[in-house]
Formats: C-alpha cells, structure tokens, sequence
C-alpha cells in the first residue's frame, strides 16, 4: 500500500513547514488529490489517522478536495472536465488527448498553532 508511503512523506512535510514558522502543532491539513494520481483517498486517510498519532500532527484533520480531471483534444481542440477516470473526449469521442490536471497530489494549506 503505497499511501503510506505517501503519508509518510506528507508528514514530514507539513512537521518541516511548521518548524520553518514556529509552530508546535498541525491542526489542520489541506491536500487536492487528483484522480488520475494513483492515490486512493480513503486509503490515504486511514493511513494518515494511523501515522498521525504521533508528532505534532496528531490532532490535525485531513481535507481532501478531489481534482477532477482535465482533458485538451488535439483532434477537436476543446477541454473537457472528467469526475471519473477517462481520456476520452467528452465532444468528439477521440483518445488524442493531453492530462493538464487531475494527476497530482498538492499540499494546499496547513494551519498552525503557536504556543
């Protein structure tokens, strides 16, 4: 399960983040996840409840807003907007497609507490 991993690495991130800013706890953790990303997001958020518990992050919540995927035809040259797994134009039915968005995994915000 390669979200822990993932996990584990977001971890580290957000603690390097809240060191850089003074911070001694993570309340709060905003990621957009990409659909095409090969995260499952409810395996990614078991996996961070599990590996939060220790460090400053063990109070902090997960959002995840789920990016849907982004598709331009070089056949029809329009872009489509896709909630589901697909690279096949919405307007034209061709494969000839480019991803823009819906592949990455971003950490969008944390929010820190001082004390």
């Amino acid at each position: 399960m390669h979200e822990y991993s993932i996990v584990t690495a977001l971890i580290e991130q957000c603690e390097k983040l809240a060191e850089q800013n003074s911070a001694n706890k993570i309340t709060r953790v905003d990621i957009k996840l990409g659909i095409l990303s090969g995260v499952e997001p409810a395996l990614l958020e078991t996996a961070f409840e599990a590996f939060k518990l220790e460090g400053i992050c063990h109070e902090a919540q997960l959002n995840m807003q789920i990016q849907p995927l982004v598709l331009q035809c070089h056949s029809c040259n329009e872009q489509t907007i896709h909630q589901q797994r697909s690279i096949v134009c919405d307007h034209c039915l061709s494969t000839n497609t480019t991803v823009l968005e819906g592949e990455e995994m971003l950490l969008m915000q944390l929010e820190l507490e001082q004390s």
